[in-house]
């Protein structure tokens, strides 16, 4: 499967900002499942200065500095990406108990390894809560093997909470999502990441899109794809495996990766530091067209 790929960041200032300075991680990775083909960024106002690197995670990175006034920012990177089909067709034959690769990680014997041990670690929007690791445990009795457990994980937090926009923001403490039940789909990515750090398994955040299709007979509306955010957890001598605990699926043909690292805050799509500018308003419109 193949897409072409507009997100589309507007900011409207009430006042001017004289000078802006933004990381910019809306490129999508090339993965063992995609492979991006191409990506043009287009920003309005004009650039005084850009550079393109790969950050610690190996994440894609644009870094530009608007010297001029203006009240409004424009970021619009197009992709083109193809989806891999049967990227994990080996994984049930790969699987093994959850309690020998928690064993793995805790004396991390290889490279491979102990770089994957730091996703074992909280972090800050992961810390560990009173009740997580009882929770992460229904799903992981001593004889669950790894992929297994997830998946449980991952339809427990689908049926036991409850999809609400207007409910959290990035701020809401972790505490609340899990007492309350509620949140969105980057929530439901940390409270799982919670979950499997505390049983001491290596789980990433990712951030990437998803495709919605319109009801039947209905046409899509531009813009009414939407960013998104899934987990996923080691498998030793296979790598990462993804699971999406919003949707109840294993991504697969809809799902497209972003960025990866510990929590939000290692994938943010673009976030920097502005001079001016006063109140502001953010408007985010995606695109997904499918190609073939």
């Amino acid at each position: 499967m193949k897409y072409k790929i507009k997100h589309k960041t507007t900011y409207q200032y009430a006042d001017y900002v004289s000078l802006c300075q933004n990381q910019a991680r809306l490129t999508p990775k090339t993965s063992r499942g995609q492979i991006c083909h191409n990506s043009k960024i287009e920003i309005e106002p004009p650039v005084s200065y850009l550079r393109q690197f790969t950050d610690y995670f190996n994440n894609n990175v644009t870094a530009f500095e608007i010297a001029t006034q203006h009240k409004k920012l424009t970021v619009t990177m197009i992709s083109e990406v193809e989806l891999l089909g049967g990227a994990n067709s080996d994984l049930n034959n790969l699987d093994m108990p959850w309690l020998k690769v928690r064993d793995l990680l805790t004396k991390p014997s290889t490279k491979e390894l102990l770089k994957t041990a730091e996703f074992v670690l909280p972090s800050i929007f992961t810390p560990l809560e009173k009740g997580i690791k009882e929770y992460a445990l229904k799903s992981f009795p001593p004889e669950a093997n790894l992929i297994a457990g997830c998946t449980d994980l991952m339809a427990r937090i689908f049926h036991d909470f409850q999809y609400d926009p207007g409910f959290t923001t990035i701020s809401t403490p972790l505490s609340v999502v899990f007492a309350q039940k509620r949140g969105v789909c980057q929530d439901f990515a940390h409270f799982a990441l919670a979950c499997l750090r505390s049983i001491g398994l290596a789980a990433r955040y990712v951030s990437g899109y998803i495709e919605t299709l319109p009801p039947e007979g209905e046409e899509k509306l531009e813009g009414a794809d939407a960013t998104h955010a899934w987990f996923s957890v080691y498998l030793p001598n296979f790598g990462w495996v993804d699971f999406d605990p919003t949707n109840d699926v294993l991504p697969k043909e809809q799902h497209v990766t972003l960025a990866v690292g510990r929590d939000f805050s290692d994938v943010t799509p673009l976030k920097g530091v502005v001079f001016g500018g006063g109140s502001q308003l953010l408007d985010v419109a995606v695109d997904m067209i499918r190609l073939e």
